[in-house]
C-alpha cells in the first residue's frame, strides 16, 4: 500500500506531465497553425491566379473593427490583412495541436478543428458586421470557402499530428 506522501508525489508527477503535455500541445499547435495557414494561403494564391479574383479585405475589416487600427494606405491595408490572417490561422492551430497530444488526433480531431474554425468565421464575422452572412452567399463561395478552411484543417491536422506522435517517441509512449 501507498503511503500518503506516495500518492501525494504520484499526483504531483501526473499533475505535471499533463502540463507538460498541453505545453507541448501549444507548441505543436502553433507550428502546425502555421504551415496550415501557409499551405491555405498558397492554395487561395493559385486559385486567385485562375480565377482573376481579388484578395478578401474581411481580416483587415476584423481588425479594424476591434482593435480600431486603420491602414494609411493601401500597403499598410495588405500588411495588416496579411499578418491578422496569418496571426489567427497560426493561432487556431493551438486547439488542434493540444487535441493531438490529448489523443483527439487524425480524422476525429481534423473533423473537430474544421468545425471550430470555419463555423466561427460563419458565425462571428457577420456578426461583427466584417462579413455577409453565408445565407447571402451563392453556393460556389460556400464550396470555396469551406474547400480552403478544409485545407487549412487538413495540414494543420496532419502536422500536428505528425509531431504529437514524434514526440510520443521521443517520450518513449508509442
Amino acid at each position: 500500500m501507498k503511503t500518503r506522501k506516495q500518492q501525494t508525489n504520484h499526483h504531483q508527477d501526473s499533475a505535471t506531465t499533463d502540463i507538460a503535455r498541453v505545453a507541448a500541445g501549444i507548441g505543436i499547435g502553433v507550428v502546425a497553425g502555421l504551415v496550415g495557414t501557409a499551405v491555405m494561403t498558397a492554395a487561395q494564391m493559385i486559385e486567385m491566379q485562375y480565377s482573376g479574383r481579388e484578395s478578401s479585405d474581411t481580416p483587415y475589416k476584423a481588425v479594424k473593427k476591434t482593435f480600431g487600427i486603420e491602414a494609411q494606405s493601401d500597403e499598410d491595408k495588405e500588411l495588416i490583412t496579411n499578418v491578422s490572417h496569418f496571426g489567427y490561422g497560426t493561432t487556431w492551430g493551438i486547439p488542434r495541436g493540444i487535441m493531438a497530444v490529448l489523443g483527439a488526433d487524425g480524422v476525429t480531431g481534423t473533423t473537430a478543428h474544421f468545425g471550430a474554425v470555419w463555423g466561427t468565421e460563419l458565425s462571428l464575422l457577420p456578426a461583427m458586421d466584417v462579413m455577409e452572412p453565408v445565407t447571402t452567399w451563392k453556393p460556389k463561395a460556400i464550396a470555396e470557402d469551406a474547400m480552403f478552411h478544409a485545407v487549412y484543417a487538413i495540414a494543420t491536422g496532419i502536422t500536428a499530428d505528425i509531431l504529437a506522435k514524434w514526440l510520443r517517441g521521443k517520450d518513449g509512449n508509442n
